[in-house]
C-alpha cells in the first residue's frame, strides 16, 4: 500500500489545479497563429530549458530567438544587396 503524507497531497492539488488553470487558459486564448520560428525556438529552449530545472522559461526564451532567427533570414532572402540604411526606391 502507498502511504501518501500531508505533503504529496498538497503537491498534486497543487499540480492539479495548475493543470486545470492552464487548460482554462488554453481554451479561453482561442485559436492563436505562432509566429514563424517560434515553434521550433520554444521546443528547443524548452527541453534545453527543462534539463537545468527552467522549462517554461527556456519554451519563452527558444521563441523569442526563433522569432529573431526567421525574422533575420526572412529580411536576408528579401535582401537585394543594400545595406539597410539605403532607401528602398529612388523617388526621383
Amino acid at each position: 500500500m502507498f502511504a501518501f503524507t500531508s505533503i504529496d497531497i498538497l503537491r498534486n492539488a497543487a499540480l492539479a489545479g495548475a493543470l486545470a488553470a492552464g487548460v482554462v487558459v488554453g481554451l479561453a486564448a482561442g485559436p492563436a497563429e505562432a509566429r514563424p520560428g517560434c515553434l521550433k525556438g520554444a521546443l528547443v529552449g524548452g527541453v534545453a530549458g527543462h534539463f537545468v530545472g527552467h522549462g517554461v522559461l527556456g519554451a519563452a526564451a527558444g521563441c523569442a530567438y526563433g522569432s529573431h532567427e526567421r525574422h533575420k533570414y526572412d529580411r536576408q532572402q528579401n535582401d537585394e544587396g543594400r545595406s539597410s540604411y539605403a532607401p528602398r526606391h529612388n523617388p526621383y
